[in-house]
């Protein structure tokens, strides 16, 4: 039996290993001494993703209709707002407002929604079930981001055609969506999950989820150059806007790939961050 079978069925602590390596067969128990207490081998990263992702997309059903929805309605509503307001004669202005709000539907799910259910779960003590379980801390907040992100697919989808056609922009480039998606997923994912793990309280949770998609909005939406300076510094550090420049840049007539590839691998790094800032923040919570 593959490692996704047990870690999905069994529903709590898995036992999977004997007594300890090098034990004598034929000597028996020591003497005053219990029963053994076994622990299971710890699960690879890829099973143990697909095992919380399959378990986790099962709960996301019932919250589908917003998750495809809510999203979407929301950012094409921005998309709409500004074509009568912004200058659309710019084209790095087009390109930025269609990624910008493309973006944001990532940063629905996986900053602001994933912050309000990690926080619900420390609330409820429910965080105890995962922390037993011998999977990777990472797995566990990636995959269920990766739960509720896959309902979002269709909302970024019709996001960011709607904005081309709206924009007058390129439709043959919108296969940049396929790693955007991942790596502006991964890295809010984690951010998301660490403010959820580590407020005080689930309505605080919540409200953080709310500002960091705001400020994901704001600093994602107007082109950067016509940012003040100081706000230009605060925008360096929101891993989103990587993501946004990969997209907007890819809309460009003439693309400068290599400013692609790099805005891509500093979203993949701060990924790699901040899902390990959110698994500290789970151990730390389950101790808690």
């Amino acid at each position: 039996m593959s490692a996704v079978g047990p870690l999905a069925a069994v529903p709590g602590p898995i036992i999977a290993r004997a007594a300890a390596d090098g034990a004598d067969e034929a000597s028996g128990p020591a003497v005053g001494a219990g029963p053994a207490v076994v622990l299971g081998r710890r699960t690879a990263f890829g099973p143990a993703l697909a095992a919380v992702y399959t378990g986790q997309l099962a709960r996301a059903r019932v919250a589908r209709i917003p998750l495809l929805f809510v999203a979407a309605f929301q950012s094409v509503g921005i998309l709409l707002l500004l074509r009568g307001v912004v200058d659309t004669g710019s084209e790095t202005t087009r390109e930025q407002v269609v990624a910008g709000a493309s973006v944001l539907v990532v940063a629905f799910v996986a900053l602001n929604l994933l912050a309000q259910r990690f926080g619900a779960l420390r609330a409820a003590g429910a965080l105890d079930y995962y922390l037993s379980l011998p999977v990777p801390r990472s797995a566990v907040v990636l995959g269920t981001a990766g739960s509720y992100a896959t309902f979002a697919v269709p909302g970024t989808i019709v996001t960011a055609v709607f904005g081309a056609l709206l924009y007058d922009l390129p439709l043959d480039r919108l296969w940049m969506l396929a790693p955007v998606l991942v790596l502006a997923g991964a890295s809010l994912a984690g951010l998301g999950a660490a403010i959820g793990l580590l407020a005080p309280k689930p309505e605080l949770a919540t409200v953080g989820g709310q500002l960091g998609m705001s400020v994901v909005l704001f600093l994602g939406i107007i082109p950067a150059d016509r940012l003040p300076v100081v706000v230009r510094a605060v925008r360096a550090a929101v891993p989103s806007t990587y993501a946004v420049d990969a997209l907007a840049d890819s809309f460009h007539r003439h693309v400068h790939w290599w400013g692609v590839v790099v805005d891509l691998l500093v979203c993949a790094a701060v990924a790699v961050v901040s899902l390990a800032v959110a698994a500290a923040a789970l151990r730390r919570a389950g101790r808690a």
